[in-house]
């Protein structure tokens, strides 16, 4: 029997943020801008011209350590929610989602809610990362946006 402790295969956090829907989504369906806002200091680029505009649209970023995935839009409302699920390159999604979740307060106020679910995960060389995801890296992410998009 084991003494470790289960942590949650979802994490989400929420932020008001004083810009307008519609502004702060352009940077999350924009891969070339996630670098730019990305709190878990993943992401080191991704080429211009991938706007992720449909469910079912693949983008591509480079990871700081020089890996590329192949990320899978499984959710799209635009300026209100995109989903999706990151692969390598030419194989199925192993099980986690990224998801953002835009709710207008008003004109110029939005509540930004950002999940990781790992629930179906079943890469066994993913879960020390997995598990490393912790809300800080998500509020880190709600953050750098904020910066970014409030005047």
């Amino acid at each position: 029997m084991t003494d470790e402790i289960e942590v949650p295969r979802i994490v989400s956090v929420s932020r008001d943020i004083a810009a307008a829907a519609p502004d702060i989504f352009e940077l999350i369906a924009d891969p070339a801008q996630q670098p730019r806002w990305d709190g878990n200091d993943n992401l080191a680029e991704a080429a211009a011209g991938q706007r992720v505009r449909a469910v079912g649209d693949v983008f591509a970023t480079t990871l700081t350590n020089g890996a590329v995935r192949d990320n899978h839009v499984v959710e799209f409302e635009e300026a209100r929610r995109i989903a999706w699920q990151p692969a390598v390159p030419g194989e199925e999604p192993p099980g986690h989602l990224w998801r953002w979740e835009l709710d207008p307060i008003d004109p110029t106020h939005t509540r930004v809610t950002h999940t990781y679910d790992w629930t179906r995960l079943t890469d066994e060389k993913r879960m020390v990362r997995a598990r490393d995801t912790k809300e800080e890296r998500l509020q880190a992410s709600l953050d750098k946006l904020a910066g970014l998009t409030e005047n």
